[in-house]
Parts: structure tokens; C-alpha cells; sequence
């Protein structure tokens, strides 16, 4: 018998390895991620409740301890191989074909070339170094305490940040990527799945991905206008 070449990997690094792969894997990674952010953005909108009811939010998710731990670990994992993934292929692509394109032009189903589609690279690297900005402000930004419990007051610190114009405006241009981001990204999960060839599947996905933008800037122009708080 003759053995298979080295470079032919079999299994689940032949699986990641590989152009299907590949693009499975991003594909479900991507979802897994677009969930994470839909229930973030809805625990966001609890502040339009009232700022005890985010609190209370808060104090759940901090109350569960190891379950907490082990989902922000795994989405940080989930996230780490998004972007290696995401990084890799735009690498192939520009291997394959290191000259430029002078003019972009859609070709239509299945391409859909578009502003969204030819950013992705650029939109998912700005959207990693805000997380980063984003993690530092809130999770490990400044611990306000309620005088009666002690727990931290979490509200508090969501709306002095979105009283500062120079957040608030980085923080809208951010989650405006985050639309184009997602308006290619959820089309492009689904077609890995083989879902996005259904009728009305790009109006739909456009639609979540412009909602999901809007969800998230509502909220520090509701703070910063004064409208909320």
C-alpha cells in the first residue's frame, strides 16, 4: 500500500484544514457568536426598564459563578477561531490572486459582491480590538457599589460612559460596522449551511443584521440625549 502524501490530512484537522471546512466551521462559529450578541443586546435593553432591572440582570449572570466562567470561556474560544479562520481564508485569497481587482462588480447569486462582502476582513479586526476596548470599560472598568448591598452598580457605570461624546460616537460608528459585519456574515453562515439559497433569505438577514446595529446604538443615544436615566 501506498501511504497518503503528509500534506493530506485526515479527521478533524483534514476537516479544518480543508475549503469546506473552512467555511462550515466560520459558518458556525459565526452563528454561535450572532446568538451571543442578540442576548447580550437584550439584557442591554433591560436599562430601558430601569436601571434596578439591569442590576438585577447583573447580579444573576455574576451569581452563576463557574457556569459564567466556562461560557466566557468558551466564547472567547468560539471567538479566537472566528477570526484564525476568518484571517486564513482572506490570506488563501490573497495568495491565490495577489493582484487587486481595479473594479468591483456583483455577479450576482451566489457571489453578491457588495461593500459589506468586500470588508469583511477589515470590519471583523476593528470589531476584535473594540471588544477589547469594550471588556475594559465595563467588565473591568470602574466597580461602583449600591450603598444598601454592596453589589456593584453596574448601571451606573453604563451611563456615565455613554455621557462621554467621544465613547458614545465610537461606540455608534462601532455597532455600524457591526451591521455590515453581520449583513454579509449571517448570509454567509447560512449559504455554508446551505440555507441562504431559500427565497427572501438576504432581505431577512439584512433585516436581523439592521436591527441588531440599531438595538445596540439606541441605547447610548437614549443616555447621552438624556432620554433614558
Amino acid at each position: 500500500m501506498v501511504a497518503p502524501p503528509e500534506s493530506e490530512s485526515t479527521g478533524i484537522i483534514g476537516f479544518y484544514q480543508s475549503p469546506i471546512g473552512k467555511k462550515i466551521l466560520t459558518g458556525l462559529t459565526g452563528l454561535g457568536l450572532v446568538s451571543f450578541v442578540v442576548i447580550h443586546l437584550l439584557s442591554n435593553l433591560t436599562l430601558f426598564v430601569s436601571a434596578e432591572a439591569y442590576n438585577n440582570l447583573a447580579y444573576v449572570i455574576e451569581r452563576l459563578g463557574p457556569v459564567t466562567y466556562a461560557i466566557e470561556i468558551g466564547l472567547v474560544a468560539i471567538a479566537l477561531l472566528h477570526t484564525t479562520i476568518g484571517l486564513k481564508i482572506y490570506i488563501g485569497k490573497r495568495q491565490a490572486r495577489p493582484v487587486s481587482y481595479t473594479e468591483y462588480v456583483s455577479a450576482g447569486e451566489p457571489s453578491r459582491q457588495t461593500l459589506s462582502s468586500r470588508t469583511m476582513i477589515v470590519s471583523g479586526l476593528i470589531l476584535a480590538v473594540f471588544l477589547v476596548v469594550h471588556l475594559a470599560t465595563f467588565k473591568f472598568g470602574t466597580y461602583y457599589s449600591l450603598p444598601e448591598s454592596g453589589d456593584r452598580d453596574l448601571a451606573r457605570l453604563v451611563f456615565e460612559t455613554f455621557h462621554k461624546p467621544g465613547y458614545t460616537a465610537g461606540y455608534v460608528l462601532v455597532f455600524s460596522v457591526l451591521g455590515l459585519h453581520l449583513r454579509h456574515g449571517i448570509w454567509s453562515a447560512w449559504q455554508s449551511l446551505g440555507v441562504a439559497t431559500r427565497p427572501g433569505m438576504v432581505a431577512v438577514n439584512a433585516g436581523v443584521a439592521g436591527a441588531i446595529a440599531l438595538g445596540f446604538i439606541g441605547l447610548p443615544v437614549a443616555i447621552y440625549f438624556g432620554l433614558i436615566g
